[in-house]
């Protein structure tokens, strides 16, 4: 069978990895096809994974439609040459347009109820929607819920196994407690609105947190002087390292947030829409708060995380969490491996 890809942000280089590597070693023919907009393409090269380029993106509503024809006529330039039976991504359309247009399958990932701009592109042309059980909205007929998040398509212990050295690598001891903070750009489709944590309350957070630990911040947008020094410099693939290891995470990220969760990591998670998954890994494992942006929760969210730090054992109870989570969810790989198999254009393919 042919399989095409297509990346359009880091995290979904993670999701589709190990599909790539078990699904092309049982004979499928895959072809990625990714956008160049953060560190796709190096994360892509650092997995091995071959890929074609399909441009960086644009900035701004009117940038955006410009490279939505754009990418749409690139992808169909692509699928006419490989002839893909099934298109594979998370949610975004331009897969899905090329498909419909085509009379192909396409096959969709999606936990993001908040990108409703994304949905009325995409949903109209998908052949099926697959969501966590704990999303938010109906997709009606073409959904599919499954019972796991997306982040155990490559955090799932099948996959992953925290290595300590990523200490040495920080270039702090082994064991010593440390947090990691995550902002964002807040420069997606589904961002416009949103403003984030304030600067000020950027800094006092990092400022207050590392009375206690080491800080480390991860951003997508260049830092101001004063929190320069805290930056982490460590290479791009062993993000889920340092998050396993590390005593928090704080931040405006829900992919991040979901993997500290998912690694036993407790999480302070700060977004105006919230997450069906980031509210079910609250309500149903303690292993993330959520606040939203506003200036007292912000506030809040400074104060739940110095509470937490000056907590005894704290580490020990969250990993313990973890399991919990673990016996309760599917192995997502696992998971899209079956639902395409089990297609009856799949099974099609296979016996040709």
């Amino acid at each position: 069978m042919k399989i095409l890809i297509d990346i359009n942000h880091p995290a979904h280089v993670h999701y589709f990895r190990n599909f790539y590597e078990i699904m092309t070693e049982k004979g499928h023919q895959i072809l990625v096809v990714s956008r160049n907009k953060e560190i796709e393409h190096q994360l892509l090269e650092y997995y091995n994974i071959p890929f074609i380029n399909r441009g960086k993106g644009k900035e701004g509503k009117i940038g955006k439609f410009v490279y939505l024809v754009y990418a749409d006529l690139k992808l169909l330039t692509i699928a006419l040459r490989f002839k893909p039976d099934v298109f594979l991504n998370f949610l975004h359309p331009y897969p899905s347009q090329v498909a419909k247009l085509l009379g192909k399958t396409s096959l969709v990932f999606s936990d993001s109820e908040h990108a409703a701009l994304h949905h009325k592109l995409t949903v109209p042309f998908a052949t099926k929607i697959f969501t966590p059980s704990c999303y938010r909205i109906d997709l009606g007929e073409k959904q599919v819920r499954f019972n796991s998040f997306m982040e155990l398509s490559y955090l799932h212990p099948n996959y992953y196994t925290p290595n300590p050295d990523i200490f040495q690598i920080l270039g702090i001891s082994p064991g010593e407690r440390y947090v990691i903070v995550r902002f964002v750009s807040w420069a997606a489709a589904h961002d416009f609105g949103h403003a984030g944590i304030s600067l000020e309350n950027k800094t006092k957070a990092v400022l207050e947190m590392s009375k206690l630990v080491k800080v480390f911040i991860s951003s997508e947008k260049e830092l101001p002087e004063k929190l320069k020094p805290f930056q982490i410099r460590i290479p791009l693939h062993r993000i889920h390292d340092a998050l396993y290891y590390s005593s928090m995470l704080f931040g405006e990220s829900g992919t991040m947030t979901s993997e500290a969760a998912v690694l036993g990591t407790p999480a302070i998670f700060l977004n105006d829409n919230g997450l069906g998954y980031t509210d079910e890994e609250e309500h149903e494992y303690g292993l993330v708060y959520n606040y939203t942006e506003s200036p007292v929760d912000q506030e809040r969210a400074i104060e739940k995380a110095i509470e937490l730090l000056q907590k005894p054992h704290l580490d020990l109870e969250f990993k313990s969490k973890r399991e919990k989570l673990l016996s309760d969810k599917l192995d997502t790989t696992q998971f899209m491996m079956e639902a395409i198999e089990n297609l009856d254009l799949v099974k099609k393919a296979l016996s040709n």
